[in-house]
């Protein structure tokens, strides 16, 4: 196969268009194509009035060889790569020592899901429930305020990915393929076929409900064990022979004991009582930086026309997202996050008497507001210092005094972007409609943002008005606070991805801190996966990239 990159077409191309280009491009003729496949398809829409679609084709020749001779440093032109997952090892017949994952999101899911097609029948715990009845229960407190601190946004079968736009794309090196290997996993289990070949790809959260159920299945079929309602309370640490510590298992909250020295923690980045475990039986933990901030709403359709002109609606473009940064003089950085096209703010809320805010889309994308965090990065050093827990406290801190502002009932505090810029608090609220549920409160962000933070805001939004125009339009929707951007502590792992002084513990994943979506998550999962899988089978089995 040889591979073919930036191949650009008008966005309203004809399909035989896309063949004749390819041809055209390589200089063969016609029936020298045998196979067209695109690899990838993106769009480039910074001339919108003649927005391109961009291409990489993957293409059978009949004459290939002479054709990458003919191209030979045409850096658009080369053999394509074998993108074949080929997983390290497969337990024996037999083996017996089970490794456990804490936590079935995304991370967890692809470490169990790879465990168990190598073999070694992986035991999976999950604090909260089955996806379905995770759903009912988040759908209740949306509705009715009827938070259950263990079926929520934050925890169970999926975890917060869930409840998200489904985007499956991320920054990370990948030049082992680890994200086709899921993106293919995903498509088993139900996804589009599109999300292996456009450039940002998302599902939405009915879909990553039958998907999450799907590999559950699959798993269970190839001898893995899910518990669910399993809260971890404890690791069983002892020292081994060689004076090192080692993990033996885990101990969860209904009295049940299970043994394994290989483990994988999986958690999200909402597992409090579970890295305040971890201190306490001191597993290296340290604080990491985080962003906190607000979901700002517009209406989706002043999004589409500022990003795409006339072509606005176009069914290949979808909604229009944006990606907004702004490098503050007080020398914070202000930044979109989490951008969820045609969506809704929604209560993510894990622990009573406090108030988060996050944002989540269907698959088509085709409510009428934008939103997005209006984050501001903290660090410890400047902002939480006191130990590895204090981002933990800051957000605590910061989700009581939203859930006040917004009037003790999970009502969320809002304000309009024009009383936000004029300093004054909101009494009512404008043309666009806020979509958060149960409902807001009229409010003032300065009642639970540190000053800091209200400065740096107040100063970025003019500037994202200059880049994307009307985004501070005076009836923009501000809801607060947006605290779970990304897990605030790392527990540190090495190279062979085993915790810094605890032996057979694999920190993994968005908790842990070493990712940051569904994507990047799933990713470091199967990396983990790959690791336990070398320590079970021996120094025999090379190790790959970390």
């Amino acid at each position: 196969m040889l591979r073919l990159t930036e191949l650009r077409l008008p966005l309203d191309h004809s399909e035989p268009a896309l063949r004749a280009a390819a041809v055209a491009r390589l200089g063969i003729a016609d029936a020298d194509l045998l196979d067209l496949q695109i690899f990838r398809r993106g769009y480039d829409a910074r001339r919108k009035n003649a927005i391109q679609l961009v291409y990489t084709l993957d293409l059978a020749l009949r004459n290939e060889a002479t054709v990458l001779r003919r191209h030979q440093g045409d850096r658009h032109v080369g053999a394509a790569p074998d993108t074949t997952y080929r997983p390290v090892g497969h337990a024996p017949a037999g083996f017996a020592r089970r490794p456990l994952v804490i936590g079935a999101g995304p991370c967890g899911l692809l470490a169990t899901l790879l465990l168990a097609q190598m073999g070694f029948r992986p035991i999976i715990l999950e604090r909260g429930k089955v996806v379905r009845e995770r759903t009912k229960d988040t759908w209740g407190f949306w509705r009715r305020s009827e938070l259950h601190p263990e079926s929520n946004v934050q925890f169970g079968e999926g975890g917060a990915g869930t409840f998200s736009d489904g985007k499956l794309y991320s920054q990370i090196s990948d030049p082992e393929h680890h994200g086709r290997k899921v993106l293919e996993e995903f498509v088993k289990a139900g996804a589009p076929e599109e999300i292996l070949y456009v450039s940002k790809p998302h599902i939405g959260t009915f879909r990553l409900v039958t998907m999450v159920e799907h590999m559950r299945r699959t798993i269970e079929s190839l001898g893995g064990e899910y518990r669910f309602g399993s809260r971890v309370t404890d690791l069983l640490i002892d020292t081994a022979p060689d004076g090192a510590r080692q993990v033996r298992g885990a101990a969860l909250a209904d009295g049940t004991v299970l043994e394994s020295d290989h483990v994988v923690l999986a958690v999200g980045h909402s597992a409090r009582d579970t890295f305040e475990m971890l201190e306490r039986r001191g597993v290296y933990v340290e604080a990491k930086p985080f962003s906190i901030g607000v979901r700002i709403e517009h209406p989706q359709r002043m999004v589409n026309e500022c990003r795409f002109g006339p072509a606005a609606g176009n069914k290949l473009l979808g909604a229009a997202d944006y990606r907004l940064v702004h490098h503050c003089r007080n020398g914070r950085t202000v930044y979109s996050f989490c951008m969820c096209p045609g969506g809704r703010v929604v209560a993510a809320a894990s622990e009573p008497g406090r108030l988060v805010t996050n944002g989540m889309s269907q698959y088509q994308r085709d409510e009428r507001n934008a939103n997005s965090a209006i984050v501001v990065g903290i660090t410890p050093e400047q902002d939480f210092p006191g130990g590895p827990l204090a981002g933990i406290a800051l957000q605590r801190q910061l989700e009581e005094a939203a859930f006040r502002a917004g009037g003790g009932n999970y009502h969320a505090p809002a304000q309009t972007v024009g009383d936000f810029l004029a300093g004054r608090p909101s009494t009512a609220l404008g043309e666009v409609m806020p979509s958060y549920m149960p409902g807001v409160t009229p409010a003032a962000l300065e009642d639970f943002l540190p000053d800091e933070a209200v400065a740096a805001i107040r100063e970025a939004l003019p500037a994202f008005d200059r880049q994307l125009r009307g985004f501070a339009r005076g009836d923009g929707v501000m809801t607060g606070v947006e605290t779970r951007t990304s897990s605030p502590v790392r527990v540190k792992r090495g190279e062979d991805r085993q915790s810094l002084n605890t032996r057979g513990l694999f920190p993994a994943g968005e908790g842990a801190g070493y990712a940051g979506g569904i994507l990047s998550a799933a990713v470091d999962g199967i990396k983990t996966a790959e690791a336990v899988a070398r320590s079970l089978l021996g120094a025999s089995v090379p190790a790959r990239a970390a």
